[in-house]
């Protein structure tokens, strides 16, 4: 396993590398350039593992720079940063910038060489506080950065059946066994994905393929009846992102295939289109449940009730709440108005 290691001193930098020597599974190879070289060298060399210290050039965040520019150029290297410090936002700024290990000054030196391999093998090393920081940061609730409504037009089939098959809860090897590709495809896939939808985890692409509109669908401004419609470059961009398993393009199109109606297969397959995509929409709301505590989906539920009364529709699956939460004493203030 190649490791390049480099530190905020050439000292430093060749202690770290003998260090790691002394397992025979590592080859630790010292970067004693300046940084404006390292991601090059990282990569032309194809290293497994990059360490490197947060502090480079007497910069506080160079490291961090340079773990995000070598995620952009090279995926399969894995970044160990060597925190110059414990303060929660420079945490939060290392796990962003793609670092898959956090190592302090505090942890002894003789576990650098466990927590490389640990994360070359896929797994995440930080200690207790910096795994509660990050996970507090999850549980404040994921910000999904705005998109064009036409954000899955970006997306090629491919990637739209590797979205679906995420929101699933699969797994890269089991979305990989799934498709018939590695899993280092389904990755560089994944990776492409965040990219042109604008997103930085899992949980904000589920989000945010449950949320986008599918493609071509709306109200035509010219149409006095405000029926759907469509062309046929439209439809068909809607039937690829309904047959790579989006539910919102599925339900979309049973619309369309609806306002068409020409004759009782037009129903037919509105009808089948509808199903797929109240399945699909269940198993997606199914995955949703297990990131929220049973406070939240109550929270949830009592919000959907009350949207569907102010909407008038009967919501049988919903139980009307006996006490309130805060969040729908709050929506039902706005509702009010100023007393």
């Amino acid at each position: 396993m190649r490791v390049l290691v480099a530190d905020n001193s050439r000292i430093h930098t060749r202690l770290l590398a003998e260090a790691l020597k002394r397992d025979p599974q590592l080859e630790a190879i010292p970067f004693e350039s300046d940084s404006s070289g390292l991601v090059e060298a990282a990569a032309s060399q194809r290293v497994d593992v990059l360490v490197v210290s947060s502090n480079l050039d007497e910069m506080s965040s160079r490291g961090l720079e340079i773990v995000h520019e070598l995620r952009s150029v090279r995926t399969q290297t894995k970044s160990v940063v060597l925190l110059a410090s414990s303060k929660d936002e420079f945490i939060l700024s290392a796990f962003r910038s793609g670092a898959r290990g956090l190592f302090t000054k505090n942890d002894a030196l003789e576990l650098l060489g466990e927590c490389v391999l640990a994360v070359h093998s896929g797994k995440i090393w930080a200690n207790h506080h910096a795994m509660a920081v990050a996970v507090e940061a999850i549980a404040s609730g994921p910000v999904v950065r705005a998109a064009s409504s036409n954000a899955m037009h970006l997306l090629s089939k491919r990637e739209l059946q590797v979205v679906w098959a995420l929101a699933e809860g699969l797994t890269n090897r089991e979305i990989a066994d799934q498709l018939g590709l590695s899993p280092h495809t389904i990755k560089n896939y994944l990776f492409r994905i965040f990219d042109k939808l604008g997103v930085s985890s899992r949980i904000e692409l589920l989000f945010m393929a449950l949320s986008q509109p599918a493609p071509g669908v709306g109200n035509d401004p010219k149409s006095d009846s405000g029926k759907i419609t469509s062309s046929d470059k439209d439809l068909a961009l809607t039937e690829t992102s309904a047959r790579a398993g989006i539910p919102s393009a599925q339900l979309a199109l049973a619309q369309l295939c609806f306002a068409k109606g020409r004759d009782a297969k037009d129903l037919v397959e509105a009808y089948m289109w509808f199903l797929v995509a109240t399945e699909r929409a269940s198993t997606a709301g199914q995955q949703i449940t297990k990131l929220l505590t049973p406070e939240q989906i109550t929270e949830a539920k009592n919000e959907a009730y009350l949207q569907l009364s102010r909407l008038g529709t009967d919501s049988p699956g919903l139980v009307k709440p006996v006490s309130p939460s805060p969040l729908l004493e709050k929506l039902r203030e706005s509702d009010s108005g100023p007393s």
